[in-house]
């Protein structure tokens, strides 16, 4: 069988290094990353599976809000992955989205965003850190449980807005110790998750890992459904 193509979307410029790391976990599981940038939007290669990665703040437009924060938006990158994400949506194509990459899922399945965190945090940093250092509390019952296994996981820390209302169809499967969402999915559509922190700097470590395997696995399925069809 051949390998599932995996869209991997990002800026126009730039992010060499997350890009790359979630091009080698794709890899590693047997997938193939094709990455999509904004000015590819009507151009694209087909694919099997979606990784929305992370990136500049959601313009809050789209979820209809005014801006709390001053604006660090992309909107040509805003109206690329809305685009991948509805038709992943449609096509019930997996998909895993990575911090912006999250948020914007949430966005588009009619959610919204808080615009800053720091006011919110009581019991955890403010600061910035790809080292693991800040503690994820798994919900019970999840498929991130399933996934990740216990009941608490160390993650990274790159984000300065996280999901407020949660969408319509997703559940909220883990916070942080002040209760800010960092992870949501969809279960009724396979494999839909969305995480607040960046895994892809965690490949190292096999729990965090697995997301990209269930991501290639899941893709993997969805391209032989297809090919049988």
């Amino acid at each position: 069988m051949a390998r599932p193509v995996i869209a991997v979307t990002g800026p126009e410029r730039g992010a060499f290094g997350p890009r790359a790391l979630v091009a080698a976990a794709i890899r590693w599981y047997g997938g193939k990353p094709v990455h999509i940038r904004p000015s590819e939007i009507d151009c694209h290669p087909a694919y099997d599976g979606v990784v929305v990665t992370g990136g500049h703040d959601i313009d809050p437009v789209l979820y209809a809000a005014e801006p709390e924060v001053e604006p660090r938006h992309d909107k040509a990158r805003d109206a690329l992955e809305t685009r991948i994400i509805e038709e992943a949506l449609w096509r019930r194509l997996p998909l895993l989205g990575i911090c912006r990459g999250a948020q914007l899922l949430n966005v588009c399945l009619g959610g919204s965003l808080h615009q800053e965190l720091r006011s919110r945090r009581r019991h955890t940093s403010n600061r910035w850190t790809i080292l693991p250092l800040k503690t994820l509390r798994i919900q019970s019952g999840t498929v991130l449980a399933e996934l990740m296994g216990g009941a608490r996981c160390r993650i990274n820390s790159l984000h300065n807005q996280a999901i407020d209302t949660v969408g319509d169809g997703l559940r909220v499967s883990g916070v942080d110790l002040d209760g800010i969402v960092q992870a949501i999915e969809d279960p009724s559509r396979g494999f839909l998750v969305g995480v607040q922190w960046h895994p892809e700097f965690l490949i190292a470590m096999p729990r965090h890992r697995v997301l990209f395997r269930a991501l290639v696995e899941a893709a993997t399925a969805a391209a032989g459904s297809r090919t049988v069809a």
